[in-house]
C-alpha cells in the first residue's frame, strides 16, 4: 500500500479528505481502511447521498422503521431523509474521531450540507446550520454552508457561536475574500468572550476546481483562436494558486495575529471537485498542482485511488505564481469574463444539489407510499 496520503500530510502539510459517503462504507469497515491509508476527513453533499440511498438497499430497513413510526403527514419524508443522513454522519464522525484526537482538532472532520434550497435564504441557512450542529452533536462535525452572498452572514454567525463550518461552492476570488472576512469577523465576535476557546473552531473554504476548467475551456474553444486554445486546462489551477496567495496574505498581519494569540486556527483552503472531467488531462492534475501547507484536498474515490497509485507529493500550490497571474490576465483578452464564469458555476452548483435533493425526496415519497399500501 502506498504511503502517499500519509506523506502528503507529513511532508507537505496538506490533508486528504474523502469526498464520498455510503452506509456500507461504515458497516463493512471500508471507511476505517480509507482512514488508515491516510485520509484525514470526509465531505458529503446532496448528490452523494442521492447516489448512496437510491443506489443500494442499505437504507431500506431504517427507512421502513421510520415510515412505520410516522403518519404520512407532509414533510415527514424530508425528516426521514435527514434521519438516514444523520445516521451515516454519526458513523463517519465516529470513524474519524481518532484523527480528530490525534491532530488536536486540525483534522478528522465530517461535513454535511444544509438543505440546498436554502442557498439564497440567509435566515433559513442560519437556522438549519444551527439545528444540524445540535442534532448531530459531534465535536468533529462541519456543517456546510454555500458561499453565496446570502450565506456570508450565517457563516459569520455560526463562527461567532463557536461552530465549525465548511464554506462550500466558492468559484471566485472576490467571493473568497468575503468568505475570509466572514470567518475573521465571526472569530472577533467570539473573542469578545474572554473565556471562549477559539482553538475549538475550525473552518475550510471550499474552492470548486475542475468545473472552472470545464466552463472556461468551452468558452476558449468557442473563441477558437490560437491564443485562446493555448489557455485550455489552465484557468482552474491558476485560480487555485491565486486563492492560496490571497489566503497567505489575509491570514497575516496585526488583525490575524490578535486572533491567533487567542488560539484561532486559519481557515484552510479546500480544493473540491478535484476529479478531472476532461479525459485529456491527467487524472491527478487537480491534486498534484495544488499541494501545499495548510490546505485540504477532498477527493472522490477514483481520484484518491489515482493519487495513491501515481500522484506526486511535492509542493506546487505557490510555485509558478507569476505564470498563474499571466494566465489570469490573459483570459479577458480572449473574451472569458471570470466573474460571469463564477456566477454561472454558482447557479449550476446550487441547482445541481437542489435537483439531486428533490429527486431523492420524490423517490423516498414513492417508496413510502408503496410501503404504506
Amino acid at each position: 500500500m502506498s504511503d502517499r496520503l500519509h506523506d502528503l500530510y507529513a511532508e507537505q502539510g496538506q490533508s486528504a479528505w474523502l469526498d464520498n459517503l455510503r452506509r456500507d462504507y461504515i458497516t463493512s469497515g471500508k471507511l476505517i481502511g480509507i482512514r488508515d491509508s491516510g485520509a484525514r476527513g470526509l465531505t458529503s453533499n446532496p448528490s452523494i447521498f442521492q447516489k448512496a440511498i437510491q443506489g443500494s438497499d442499505d437504507y431500506d430497513e431504517q427507512f421502513q422503521e421510520l415510515i412505520a413510526d410516522n403518519s404520512g403527514a407532509d414533510g415527514e419524508v424530508i425528516e426521514d431523509y435527514w434521519s438516514l443522513v444523520i445516521r451515516d454522519i454519526h458513523g463517519a464522525c465516529d470513524v474519524f474521531s481518532k484523527v480528530y484526537d490525534h491532530s488536536d482538532g486540525v483534522d478528522g472532520y465530517v461535513s454535511v450540507e444544509v438543505a440546498p434550497n436554502l442557498a439564497h435564504d440567509g435566515p433559513g441557512t442560519e437556522s438549519a446550520a444551527r439545528d444540524l450542529h445540535e442534532r448531530i452533536n459531534r465535536r468533529n462535525l462541519m456543517v456546510k454552508i454555500p458561499g453565496t452572498e446570502e450565506g456570508l452572514a450565517p457563516i459569520q454567525q455560526m463562527i461567532a457561536e463557536g461552530r465549525s463550518i465548511n464554506v462550500t461552492l466558492i468559484f471566485s476570488l472576490p467571493r473568497y475574500s468575503k468568505v475570509i472576512e466572514a470567518y475573521m469577523a465571526g472569530l472577533e465576535q467570539l473573542a469578545q468572550d474572554p473565556d471562549a476557546d477559539l482553538s475549538r473552531v475550525a473552518s475550510v473554504a471550499s474552492f470548486f476546481i475542475s468545473r472552472v476548467d470545464v466552463e472556461v475551456d468551452e468558452r476558449l474553444e468557442a473563441n477558437g483562436s490560437d491564443e485562446a486554445l493555448a489557455l485550455r486546462g489552465k484557468a482552474a489551477v491558476a485560480q487555485g494558486k491565486l486563492a492560496y496567495k490571497l489566503f497567505a496574505e489575509q491570514f497575516s498581519g496585526e488583525r490575524w495575529e490578535k486572533l491567533a494569540a487567542r488560539g484561532a486556527r486559519v481557515q484552510r483552503p479546500l480544493w473540491a471537485s478535484t476529479g478531472a472531467k476532461n479525459p485529456e488531462y491527467s487524472d491527478v492534475l487537480y491534486v498534484d498542482e495544488l499541494i501545499g501547507p495548510d490546505t485540504v484536498n477532498t477527493l472522490p474515490d477514483a481520484t484518491l485511488d489515482a493519487f495513491v497509485d501515481h500522484g506526486t507529493v511535492a509542493r506546487r500550490v505557490d510555485a509558478e505564481v507569476a505564470e498563474a497571474e499571466a494566465v489570469w490576465a490573459a483570459l479577458p483578452d480572449v473574451g472569458v469574463d471570470m466573474d460571469d464564469v463564477a456566477a454561472q458555476l454558482e447557479r449550476e452548483g446550487v441547482a445541481s444539489f437542489a435537483k439531486a435533493f428533490d429527486e431523492l425526496i420524490e423517490t423516498l415519497e414513492a417508496k413510502a407510499a408503496e410501503l404504506r399500501s
